[in-house]
């Protein structure tokens, strides 16, 4: 891999935490708003760095960049979210050039989910190459990045059953559900909350559950309704939550708040509740456990489940990794390339004044000289000796160094 941190280049890190050591309370501190990531974007243009990204979920959050120090990202997730360096310390991970590349397309292919070959982070990989695009901080190599892992993913999604069975965290509730709840097609089932996970956990308890008391409640009644008209559910106001919570047999907290939605004072019935809290930060409070009848779930709890898809799912990391593999070599192809790009010009601009010289000493001597032809074969020698040095860099990887010190030398290119 091209050396990325020498005199001219800052490396490529990732830091960031996730659900393998950070529990739903920590991550939910360095969880970034939409807010809070364009002050962190902001902040980067101001320290001039050129490239960088930020990915937060319910189960991770990171950020990607080209810096000199990986203290750079860490303060500004920091600086820019409820948590700080002592926390992030403990549970925090930092990968640096080679390990930060793989651990994107890691991510990006599903590898590293909660849940084995859950894709839900791809689409927040590309909404964040989106945003950093904005702000002008996706520069050449982390766009190249991010199109590799995209087309990584897309490949093992299409050519390898990593993601048969959907086995998401709004899979794993209604999963969760079915085993725990008797006689679920009779229950009371209210969603709150109809963002990405509160739609999909829809869909899956329509299509699991068979039951037809499914209630919809959004602060936004219009989002609740467009839902609820898909799917043929119900919706209500959000002003009748607490009614709706009192006839609810299961209540499933969606929603994507930075406190809690959902405390014990809105829960005046006795009869058994369980809620599924699916929110990072955690939308449930915990004092809703001092209720006798309330049985709380939060989204950590789901990912133990183990059944017959995720072992399925085991099989087929060979092939995954296979995929990635074959792709990242083509990236750290480019990447190496890449390096001999301001040497290959440089040279061909000499290369050209050189001729350029020649010729014009040429014509002042004879003059039937034809200058086109002349300018025609010149560039055709110019492009045939800049292919072969190009090749040659390419092709003998251990003296590539030494090779692009001598051209340097030689034709006294600047470094």
């Amino acid at each position: 891999m091209q050396q990325i941190n020498n005199a001219n280049y800052p490396s490529f890190y990732v830091i960031g935490i996730s659900y393998k050591k950070a529990d739903a309370k920590l991550r939910g501190l360095f969880n970034l708003s939409p807010t809070k990531k364009a002050n962190l974007l902001n902040q980067a243009k101001s320290l001039e760095i050129e490239g960088l990204l930020t990915t937060s979920t319910c189960n991770r959050t990171e950020v990607y960049g080209l810096v000199n120090d990986p203290s750079i990202l860490i303060n500004l997730l920091c600086e820019n979210t409820d948590g700080n360096k002592e926390s992030f310390d403990k549970v925090a991970y930092t990968f640096k050039n080679q390990e930060a590349i793989s651990h994107m397309f890691n991510v990006g292919a599903g590898l590293d989910s909660q849940i084995l070959g859950d894709f839900e982070i791809i689409s927040q990989l590309k909404l964040s190459a989106k945003i950093s695009k904005k702000y002008n901080l996706l520069d050449a190599f982390l766009e190249r990045l991010v199109n590799s892992v995209l087309q990584a993913s897309k490949r093992i999604k299409n050519e390898t059953k990593l993601s048969t069975g959907a086995t998401s965290v709004s899979f794993a509730s209604v999963q969760y559900i079915l085993n725990s709840v008797s006689k679920i097609n009779e229950k009371n089932i209210l969603l709150f909350g109809t963002g990405k996970i509160g739609r999909n956990t829809c869909e899956n308890l329509i299509k699991h559950t068979k039951n037809e008391h499914i209630t919809l409640i959004n602060r936004t009644l219009e989002k609740a309704e467009k839902l609820a008209g898909k799917f043929k559910v119900l919706a209500k106001n959000y002003s009748q939550l607490q009614e709706e919570i009192a006839k609810a047999d299961v209540l499933i907290v969606a929603t994507g708040a930075q406190n809690p939605t959902i405390d014990k004072e809105l829960i005046v019935s006795e009869k058994d509740l369980l809620i599924l809290d699916l929110s990072i930060p955690k939308n449930v409070s915990e004092n809703v456990k001092k209720l006798p009848n309330v049985e709380l779930i939060h989204l950590d709890e789901l990912s133990s489940i183990t059944d017959k898809t995720l072992k399925e799912r085991k099989n087929q990391i060979p092939a995954a990794r296979t995929i990635i593999s074959e792709i990242q070599d083509e990236f750290e192809t480019w990447l190496e390339n890449r390096k001999f790009a301001p040497t290959i010009k440089a040279l061909k601009e000499k290369l050209s004044i050189f001729a350029k010289t020649e010729i014009n000493n040429q014509r002042k001597k004879d003059a039937s000289f034809n200058l086109d032809q002349a300018d025609l074969i010149s560039s055709n020698i110019v492009q045939k000796i800049t292919n072969h040095f190009a090749h040659h860099l390419k092709e003998d990887s251990i003296s590539s160094v030494e090779s692009l010190e001598l051209i340097h030398k030689i034709f006294q290119i600047e470094a």
